[in-house]
């Protein structure tokens, strides 16, 4: 066997025999959850939080810079390769291309495999934290979605508003406080405590909104990412949402809560607001199938004007949105969570009022 064959046969191998070891090393690892919290808390999460602070510095987001790049070179390259077929009728280096493009999509699995759905097999925030959930009745449930309403409701003239009395559109002020909105909670519950760093705006937040996204964690970089383009108050709860994810928070449920949990028990005002708002959308969806009526009463005794004003124009910006593409997008996403034993997939968002029931209802301490 001649140098060049061997140095071919390297080179193949590195780029497609390594990253699907790499995968079928993480299947074989997956299950073992001591060994994926060594991984996850003791090199993955470091790792992404420093990068996080890196990219930092910069006033933009680098993840949308280089998923964009990503997605514009792949489209050349694979535009290129089928000219080159056309023009030359080379099907051998054709289909080196195609192996090379297939060796690329490996690395890039593997990648996200070890920087973020290693965090899925991780122990989870409950576990961590030791907030335990359980079975729940229906008034406890309707205690609680109170609750977040009636605090909602004596926040909603206390927050800045426009002159037409929209909720104040300060998007700088949000993400310039978002990095303190989690002192109090971590003093509750130490396993979320990192060094915070400032969550990015997103340049193309239209498009998230017809995906039906309102934000991105990013690992390779570390970057909380947000749709700015989405109804103003229930962007703060966002950032608290994407932040959490910063802090190895993997499951979207998860996530909500502790986004949640983050705003209400701030000191910040605004944050307070966005986060009983943003928590009682999740309880509404959980009570309103089983009592209408109770969540009637609810909301004809706590809904102010300008709550009810925030209520209605986040329904109604979503509902304008609604297409077969916000589907499409939400259905891919949700296989993504099953594919990574979420078994709730995307439905896992609304599975946090466990949890908001478990920390904020009548038994809790």
């Amino acid at each position: 066997m001649d140098r060049k064959t061997v140095v071919s046969l390297f080179r193949w191998g590195v780029g497609l025999g390594l990253p699907l070891a790499l995968i079928a090393l993480f299947e074989v690892c997956k299950g073992d959850r001591e060994r994926m919290d060594g991984w996850v808390f003791g090199v993955m999460a470091p790792v992404e939080q420093a990068l996080g602070r890196l990219w930092s510095h910069l006033p933009f987001s680098a993840a949308e810079v280089l998923t964009s790049l990503l997605l514009a070179g792949s489209a050349l390259w694979l535009i290129r390769a089928v000219v080159l077929l056309v023009r030359r009728r080379e099907g051998r280096a054709f289909l080196r291309r195609l192996l090379a493009f297939g060796g690329a999509v490996l690395w890039l699995l593997a990648a996200v495999c070890w920087m973020w759905n290693a965090a899925y097999y991780a122990s989870n925030f409950s576990q961590r934290s030791g907030l335990a959930t359980g079975a729940y009745t229906v008034e406890e449930l309707s205690a609680v979605t109170a609750f977040f309403a009636q605090r909602a409701a004596a926040l909603s003239d206390q927050v800045p508003r426009e002159e037409n009395g929209s909720f104040s559109r300060d998007i700088e002020a949000f993400f310039h406080q978002g990095p303190q909105i989690y002192q109090n909670l971590t003093r509750e519950f130490p396993c979320l405590e990192m060094e915070s760093v400032q969550a990015k705006p997103l340049l193309c937040s239209r498009l998230q909104s017809i995906l039906g996204f309102t934000g991105v964690y990013f690992p390779f970089t570390g970057e909380a990412n947000v749709n700015v383009d989405a109804p103003a108050c229930l962007i703060p709860a966002t950032i608290a949402h994407e932040m959490s994810h910063q802090r190895m928070v993997a499951s979207e449920l998860e996530a909500n809560f502790v986004g949640i949990a983050a705003c209400v028990t701030s000191d910040n005002t605004v944050f307070q607001y966005s986060g009983y708002l943003m928590g009682l959308i999740q309880l509404c969806n959980a009570l309103y199938p089983v009592d209408p009526e109770g969540w009637n009463a609810i909301a004809a005794q706590y809904f102010t004007p300008q709550f009810s004003q925030d209520w209605q124009e986040n329904n109604q910006y979503w509902a304008a949105l609604a297409s077969p593409v916000e589907e499409a997008a939400e259905q891919a996403y949700d296989s993504f969570l099953k594919s990574n034993d979420q078994e709730l997939g995307i439905r896992s968002y609304g599975a946090c009022v466990d949890l908001l029931v478990a920390y904020f209802g009548p038994g809790a301490s």
